[in-house]
């Protein structure tokens, strides 16, 4: 339903008539609530030492050098973002032109069968050597971030501050620019957030820290999957 009054509606253009009609386009409260999600979603990748920032640790101590760590963390996260990115970009391709009802099947179906998968799973993505170029570290980080379903979790944020309206191309570019948007930011958050803590176990806990407070990621990960798709479902 329109917020405005009919002579507030008749004096706007055509084309934001439809949209404002439809209801469907992304709010910049939406839109803002979507990036917060994206931001809180990077610095959790960020934390998890299997997201990058034991590698960096690594290369660190390797060379004695803090400078090593930021080198390093670099590639680490160009291939989180080029393993995100699509992800994100399909997702909102596939809420503009879906109903809202296929939408939240397939992603409850996806969020639910795929956090099962991870909780389940007995073999763990595994990489030989800790001697890296940059672009391999760029192909470790994709394919970690992509067996870890990185960006299927934006999915239902970006779904749901997408508009529903396969012809509003308005709609379908807002929600284009909110999922890039999106996926740059969480690239962001999880670069600072991994750098600092690999920063801080090189200049200040060591890795001693692994020992003593060791918090499984990949479980607490996958159980967050499964809460989102139920979520996503329920709402």
């Amino acid at each position: 339903m329109s917020l405005l009054d009919g002579s507030a509606l008749a004096a706007l253009p055509a084309h934001a008539q439809l949209l404002l009609a439809h209801g469907d386009v992304p709010t910049g409260g939406a839109r803002t609530g979507v990036l917060l999600a994206a931001i809180g979603l990077g610095a959790f990748h960020g934390l998890n030492p299997g997201m990058g920032w034991l590698f960096a640790t690594s290369f660190g101590l390797q060379e004695r050098n803090r400078a090593a760590i930021v080198r390093s963390m670099l590639p680490i996260a160009v291939g989180h973002e080029l393993s995100v990115l699509p992800v994100a970009v399909a997702t909102a391709v596939f809420a503009s032109q879906a109903t809202r009802a296929v939408v939240v099947g397939v992603l409850a179906v996806l969020l639910v069968g795929f956090g099962t998968y991870l909780l389940l799973r007995r073999r763990h993505f595994r990489w030989v050597g800790m001697r890296l170029s940059a672009r391999q570290l760029a192909w470790w980080s994709f394919l970690m971030s992509t067996a870890t379903g990185a960006g299927l979790m934006l999915a239902p944020f970006i779904a749901g501050g997408s508009g529903g309206d396969h012809v509003l191309e308005h709609a379908l570019s807002g929600s284009l620019w909110t999922a890039v948007l999106a996926a740059i930011v969480h690239g962001l958050s999880m670069l600072v957030v991994a750098t600092t803590v690999a920063l801080a176990v090189y200049s200040i806990f060591g890795l001693r820290i692994l020992r003593t407070a060791w918090v499984n990621m990949d479980r607490i990960w996958a159980i967050a999957f499964i809460g989102a798709g139920v979520f996503v479902w329920l709402g």
